[in-house]
């Protein structure tokens, strides 16, 4: 019997307005733990949904083995349910209730099937993923987002599948949600196909399935393992370029040359065969003969040429286009004695409840620091951002914010007006800007030529964030504290690259809200604070 868990066969997918997908692509995921890349917009939240029998193929065929689990992004979930709704266990709950209070109707045993233990599996369940304070009947608008993540994702586990499709399990969970998934992943013994932008998670990965280009393709070993083929190949890539151009550069400059040789002994026969007064007709058969010999010879040179420029294209189409942001920002240079906020006993009250501790929380930050704000899912990691930025205000202590701009990208990206294009908006945020330097800028974050004419509504989560990072760093004034509140959620592995280069040129204070630890490595950030029951601590 094959190893493989799910095999796709010639599958064709298109959106209802013809837009391609995917076309005659064939793959196979053995069991094991796989994770799957790709840039925004190839098609791996569809891939997974075509699997999972959401969507249906135009044509080929997808064939999974055994019980099927799948989480998606979003979750299709009301408010108004409880814990036991959506973990699909509430029509057995009412059975065993039924039953132990004496009624012991045909209807009953048959909801409960074989799953007498169902309560005690739950539990043990929902304890792996750090739920284990959670009451079955508790409603679901009582949850934060990553609460529910974590239930959505308890919810599949119960049903004991074979095959487990996870589209961003991590978003929105807080670190220690996180390390409980880890751990429920390493000992997943099933098919696990997982769409993850969480490269700690990809490190625990068997293998890594690369979407590129409409072909789906295997690197064995862990993320990290695959970054280093993935700079190998470029590497390579790079050099056949270089190798093909100077094969482009060689063969046209020996044409050249080998034209004005012909041309040079043509010149040269017609004068020796005037001198020697020989017969027309035998001077014009010499000189046909000339022609010839130079056109076979120029026949062959173009040939050489044509076969170095399909070496060239090929070269260059084996070339990956992992575009970074590449940035100078003087104006947001900020200097190392100055105090950017300072915050003495700063609470927050909602619904009668203060959101810090005690007499609230102490703040301060001093020149170009690049803060990690952590802390668990609920803990007001959010409600601080806005104080910094000054859209809410304490409902007591004391605080002072210097003078200049304090910009803030919020979770949901809602800075921008989605109706107008990138360079409308842009040109609101920086309007004393020529018109040649805003599309010079655009350009450096990849909006170039009839890019930066497309409506902001129409770009994937990875584009409107390089949109939103535009118009902010390059707004007049341009920002000297910057506060990111979960900027890679959502976004592809190449997109995350695109950011940490922006931030890195970035010379200004920012505070980041983030609980990817990768992430935060790679934009140096220089001082830890973690909000913890409402204390503010350094950590």
């Amino acid at each position: 019997m094959s190893d493989a868990f799910v095999v796709v066969s010639a599958l064709s997918f298109a959106w209802p307005d013809d837009t391609p997908v995917f076309d005659d692509l064939s793959f196979t995921v053995p069991g094991g733990r796989t994770g799957l890349v790709a840039p925004n917009g190839a098609g791996k939240s569809t891939l997974l949904k075509l699997i999972a029998g959401e969507l249906r193929p135009i044509s080929g065929t997808v064939s999974a083995q055994g019980v099927l689990g799948y989480l998606p992004q979003s979750l299709p979930l009301t408010a108004d349910l409880d814990v036991a709704e959506v973990l699909g266990i509430a029509p057995q709950l009412a059975a065993l209730s039924a039953i132990e209070s004496g009624d012991a109707s045909d209807e009953h045993f048959t909801a409960i099937g074989n799953d007498w233990d169902i309560e005690e599996r739950t539990r043990a369940q929902l304890d792996r993923l750090g739920l284990d304070g959670i009451s079955l009947d508790r409603s679901l608008r009582t949850l934060s987002g990553g609460q529910i993540i974590s239930l959505g994702l308890a919810a599949q586990l119960l049903k004991r599948p074979d095959i487990l499709l996870l589209d961003e399990p991590t978003n929105n969970l807080d670190l220690d949600a996180r390390r409980k998934l880890y751990g429920v992943l390493e000992d997943w013994s099933g098919c696990l196909l997982l769409v993850s932008h969480d490269r700690e998670l990809l490190d625990r990965m068997d293998r890594i399935a690369e979407l590129d280009r409409g072909d789906l393709r295997y690197h064995g070993g862990n993320f990290t393992q695959y970054e280093a083929a993935v700079k190998a190949e470029r590497e390579v890539a790079e050099r056949n370029v270089r190798s093909a151009e100077q094969d482009v550069k060689r063969e046209k400059r020996e044409m050249q040359q080998a034209r004005e040789r012909a041309a040079r002994r043509a010149g040269n026969a017609a004068r020796n065969l005037g001198n020697a007064g020989l017969p027309k007709i035998f001077a014009g058969t010499m000189k046909r003969n000339a022609q010839e010999s130079a056109g076979k010879a120029n026949e062959t040179h173009s040939a050489r040429v044509n076969d170095a420029k399909s070496r060239l294209d090929e070269a260059e189409r084996s070339l990956r286009d992992d575009q970074k942001i590449a940035l100078i920002l003087p104006g947001t240079n900020v200097p190392a004695g100055r105090t950017m906020f300072h915050g003495e006993h700063i609470q927050v009250r909602y619904d009668d409840r203060n959101v810090f501790a005690g007499d609230g929380v102490d703040l301060t930050i001093r020149g170009p620091e690049r803060i990690a704000l952590t802390g668990g899912n609920g803990t007001g990691k959010s409600t601080l951002l806005r104080l910094l930025k000054g859209d809410l205000e304490p409902s007591g202590g004391v605080l002072k914010r210097a003078e200049g701009r304090i910009a803030y990208l919020s979770q949901r990206l809602d800075l921008l007006d989605l109706d107008r294009t990138i360079a409308e908006n842009f040109a609101t945020f920086a309007p004393n800007l020529p018109e040649s330097q805003r599309m010079t800028l655009l350009a450096r974050f990849l909006f170039r030529g009839a890019r930066s004419q497309l409506p902001v509504g129409v770009l994937s989560g990875g584009e409107r964030l390089r949109a939103t990072l535009a118009c902010v760093l390059f707004a007049e004034p341009a920002p000297q504290l910057l506060l990111l509140d979960e900027p890679t959620n959502n976004l592809d592995l190449v997109s995350v690259g695109q950011l940490e280069s922006a931030l890195g040129a970035y010379q200004g204070a920012f505070v980041v809200v983030s609980h990817d630890e990768r992430f935060l490595t790679e934009i140096k950030v220089d001082r830890r604070i973690r909000l913890t029951e409402g204390v503010l601590t350094e950590s």
